[in-house]
């Protein structure tokens, strides 16, 4: 959650969870989001990520950090907002250890290409390095 946000009645675990995978985000893809796995505190103008690497596959909740990280490197300004979420009354969460696992390895795997410049736009043309 972004600085000043909350979230309410999610338990410690889930908690947990998504700040750990938030600091693994960050160092990861070198971002300077506090949140990266929020999608409705953002609305990136619709070009922003037009001519960036779509999710391909994604089954998860790492869409987001797709669409964060395509803003990102379209080198367009992220501004969280803060909010505070509260958790369903009914119903079960999708998230599983499946989705974890995706999301983890999909971040690693952009890790590496950011660091190495191999990030391209959809037409195969390179992004630039963020890193220089």
């Amino acid at each position: 959650m972004g600085a000043g946000g909350k979230v309410v009645n999610w338990p410690k675990t889930r908690e947990a969870l998504s700040r750990a995978a938030n600091i693994y985000t960050r160092i990861m893809l070198g971002l300077d989001v506090r949140d990266a796995t929020a999608g409705i505190p953002r609305l990136p103008c619709r070009h922003a990520a037009d001519d960036q690497p779509g999710p391909g596959g994604i089954d998860g909740y790492c869409f987001q950090i797709d669409l964060t990280l395509r803003v990102a490197d379209a080198g367009l300004r992220i501004v969280e907002v803060p909010i505070t979420f509260v958790e369903r009354e009914h119903g079960a969460s999708k998230m599983s250890n499946s989705i974890i696992m995706e999301a983890f390895w999909r971040v690693a795997q952009w890790g590496v290409q950011r660091r190495l410049g191999r990030r391209t736009t959809r037409d195969g043309a390179r992004l630039a390095n963020p890193r220089g």
